[in-house]
């Protein structure tokens, strides 16, 4: 045998197995769009695709839409009619604007966003928490919670900031945590089951004209229901003008019952509106002297006409919530589906092991690309030259052992070495 200044060693003489082409996913199989108002974490209802967002207990304002509307029919079936003949042509068309503003306002305060303040992500909430963490240097073994407060100066007034427990962030001034909707919403007035809805920053205006409009169409109809049994019982009698219009009773007992509260309800607000205060802050007498001798309203503009204007002018804020805007998917989640014999030809084609032969004792490591893929099927197999002068000294002849080589799944290729006095069982072992 004639002796060669080099010895060739290859590395890998078999190329390993292709991973099967993920297959097709049907269409019937995609991933539906989620739209984030329907994972809203609040307890509202929505509506009309996301367009219509409402509190969960609706009952009363079913109850409210009901009273007005088989108020103001009855009113328009049989105490118009009348009038308009003895009296003017314009109470009708007086009626139905007014009827028609009610509704308006109504259904805008009933069905819009209030104010809500969306709720803190994941990694928001987590890195509030790591900023209000508060070592404590004086006793290492004890546990001080951090802050649930901060403290803002307005025009001089100092203004405390709550932290939510429920949305992870500390609400804003003015803002405060609705228990029936579950939501943390800014300017907040109050929660109100006549129209279904809580009353926010925009939403309040409104509210307002929803009760200032609906006490001056209860004293209309009651107004107009006195004035038609008046003129029918000219003709006869009292009990005569009951028979001929025995809706009108129904009428002047609603409106009589409601008149009181919501024309009261309407002074309220409007007293409210005047000074630029919310229910809430009210009964918690929030600016009142009991706080404090130099206790004022930050939030007052100085005179009863520039608060009006705010409240009833003032541009409506937009909505912070992205109701009908797609839930971005987790880049973790595949969109290709693996049978049981996929899985199985990926696992045995993670981990390849194959017997060689070699005459050098370098290891060497081969980086793929893919994990058990070649990545250049085509070239020659990679080797490995060494002199004979650099492995072994003068005289020794090269023995060759048995390597074995693997692919790891990251797609390293390792060779290792066999004992010396092993077999090749023993090689097996080292090698695994």
């Amino acid at each position: 045998m004639n002796e060669t200044p080099y010895s060739y060693s290859a590395v890998s003489t078999q190329s390993p197995s292709k991973l099967p082409e993920p297959e097709e996913v049907p269409s019937d199989k995609m991933a539906k769009k989620v739209r984030r108002w329907e994972v809203f974490p609040g307890k509202n209802k929505f509506h009309c695709n996301g367009r219509i967002m409402m509190a969960r207990q609706t009952g009363i304002f079913y109850l409210t839409c009901t009273l007005i509307i088989v108020t103001s029919g009855l009113f328009f079936g049989f105490d118009c009619v009348y009038l308009a003949q003895h009296v003017t042509p314009a109470i009708p068309a007086i009626g139905g604007a007014l009827f028609i503003f009610v509704m308006a306002t109504l259904f805008r305060t009933s069905f819009s966003d209030p104010g809500v303040i969306p709720r803190a992500s994941l990694d928001e909430a987590a890195e509030l928490e790591r900023q209000m963490e508060v070592p404590n240097a004086g006793s290492p073994g004890t546990y001080r919670p951090p802050p649930r407060t901060k403290e803002v100066v307005i025009k001089g007034q100092v203004v405390k900031l709550k932290y939510c427990f429920t949305c992870k962030l500390f609400r804003p001034p003015r803002a405060s945590h609705c228990s029936l909707c579950d939501n943390c919403v800014d300017r907040f007035d109050h929660h109100c089951p006549w129209v279904g809805n809580c009353v926010g920053k925009r939403n309040y205006r409104y509210f307002y004209l929803f009760i200032l409009s609906l006490s001056v169409h209860c004293i209309y109809i009651f107004a107009c229901v006195l004035t038609n049994l008046i003129l029918r019982a000219q003709q006869d009698n009292f009990l005569t003008a009951m028979k001929e219009s025995p809706a009108s009773i129904v009428e002047a007992v609603v409106c009589f019952f409601s008149v009181w509260s919501v024309v009261g309800l309407s002074g309220f607000h409007t007293y409210l509106a005047t000074s630029e205060v919310t229910t809430n802050e009210d009964i918690k007498g929030s600016f009142t002297a009991r706080r404090g001798a130099d206790s004022f309203n930050p939030y007052s503009k100085g005179s009863i006409f520039k608060n009006c204007s705010q409240v009833l002018c003032g541009p409506v804020p937009p909505s912070l919530l992205d109701r009908r805007g797609y839930v971005v998917p987790d880049s973790s989640q595949a969109h290709h589906v693996s049978g049981p014999e996929t899985q199985k030809e990926r696992e045995s084609n993670s981990v390849n092991v194959r017997h060689e032969y070699y005459g050098s004792t370098t290891v060497t490591n081969q980086k793929t690309g893919n994990m058990g893929t070649n990545t250049a099927p085509d070239l020659p197999p990679p080797a490995v030259v060494t002199t004979a002068d650099e492995m072994l000294p003068a005289g020794e002849n090269v023995k060759k052992r048995e390597m074995i080589s693997y692919q790891t799944p990251d797609g390293t290729i390792n060779n290792k070495l066999p004992p010396l006095n092993g077999d090749s069982q023993s090689a097996l072992v080292a090698g695994n």
